[in-house]
């Protein structure tokens, strides 16, 4: 893909002080953190690494990145790496996607209360799919699955949602076989719909009695426990969305999709369109109109607003594992499953980790074609010293 001419850096740094001095008062260190961050990314402040091709010697110097997770340039080698790792623990059978969405009266609740409603959104769903799947009436199995959080909308609204790509089928209660789910049909939607919403409003309850919940703003009455009830009540009568997509062909295809899905931020450089006369626009899909794509502008100062509502809290974990992928059940678990699907006693070690070009090549030689490798470590102040780097390649 090629480089994008317009990135979220320039937003920031035409508009960024100037936003900061608007509305700073109503953010925190970290938003400032993410701000500096993405300026700062693959620029002389940041050093720089000298890398040789192992081939036929070639030399470059490139920029360092910032490797904030938030920042749209810094998310190609860590999804690399990770798609690497993951590709060992994909299962030999076709794979369900299925989306559990927070409705968006508890939008507000969310942004104010991060790291403890999305969390909740995590266990809630996860349990959910636990339960229904372990049910004798539906699969009778226990399942593993993968979880990657989302909080955005194409829009850039705020939009909690989690995606879950989940194995057709699971093991046996006594481990003694692979119990497949039916290719076309996982677990009925209704049924996941209700138990996630009996399951997130019994936490948020619980939450609430533990004083741990903040209000703020428009919120502040929900403090009192007989408005919070009815603020409950409220949410018994919606439907709350889950979506269960087609399943996917295989191992291949989930890691196409999982490519695409894990390591993303709120807007990719590449789906800005244009920044002129402090407005910023952008492409999004309008999924209430069969997914039409639209071009959306807006000011710069709304754009950074909307970009930055997404951060999240530090030290969430926004991948995470469940059933007989969790880090406690995987490795005794994984290798049986492999086991039962294909009489494979264990993960073969061809994929069961990285190999030693994976882990520290991080782009191709533009000449030969072989592996770079870096050779130097260079500091802002070396860099006064030396010519201009080479055009952006994939920074350490």
């Amino acid at each position: 893909m090629s480089r994008p001419t317009l990135e979220v850096a320039d937003i920031v740094r035409a508009s960024g002080n100037r936003f900061w001095e608007h509305y700073g008062s109503h953010l925190a260190w970290p938003h400032r953190k993410v701000l500096d961050a993405i300026v700062r990314c693959r620029t002389a402040a940041l050093g720089a690494h000298r890398d040789q091709c192992t081939r036929c010697g070639h030399q470059a110097i490139s920029y360092n990145s910032c490797r904030n997770r938030h920042c749209p340039r810094c998310q190609g080698n860590a999804r690399s790496r990770w798609l690497a790792e993951c590709r060992a623990e994909l299962l030999p059978v076709s794979y369900f996607h299925i989306v559990f969405t927070l409705p968006h009266v508890l939008s507000a609740l969310a942004l104010q209360n991060k790291r403890l409603l999305y969390d909740l959104l995590f266990r809630a769903s996860a349990a959910t799919l636990l339960e229904l799947a372990g049910d004798p009436k539906h699969l009778g199995a226990d399942i593993g699955f993968l979880g990657v959080l989302h909080t955005w909308g194409q829009n850039l609204q705020h939009h909690p949602h989690i995606h879950y790509v989940v194995p057709a089928g699971g093991l046996a209660p006594d481990g003694s076989r692979w119990i497949a789910s039916s290719r076309r049909f996982f677990l009925p939607v209704g049924a996941l719909s209700r138990v996630f919403r009996g399951k997130f409003t019994a936490g948020l309850q619980q939450l609430f009695r533990q004083h741990k919940l903040q209000f703020h703003g428009s919120l502040q009455s929900l403090a009192e426990p007989r408005r919070f009830r009815q603020f409950l009540r409220q949410l018994f009568h919606q439907d709350w969305v889950v979506y269960a997509k087609p399943p996917f062909g295989g191992p291949e295809h989930v890691l196409q999709y999982l490519a695409r899905y894990t390591h993303r931020v709120a807007i990719s450089n590449h789906r800005l369109v244009a920044f002129q006369n402090d407005r910023v626009s952008f492409r999004w899909k309008d999924y209430a109109h069969g997914g039409k794509q639209k071009i959306m502008t807006v000011s710069a100062d709304e754009f950074l607003r909307r970009f930055l509502l997404h951060l999240l809290p530090p030290g969430f974990v926004r991948i995470r594992n469940f059933g007989f992928l969790a880090n406690r059940n995987r490795a005794s678990l994984l290798p049986l499953c492999f086991q039962l699907l294909g009489g494979i006693e264990k993960m073969p070690a061809s994929v069961a980790s990285p190999s030693a070009d994976q882990n520290d090549s991080l782009w191709n030689c533009p000449v030969c074609g072989g592996v770079m490798r870096v050779v130097e470590r260079l500091s802002a102040a070396q860099l006064l010293l030396r010519s201009p780097p080479q055009p952006d390649r994939c920074a350490a």
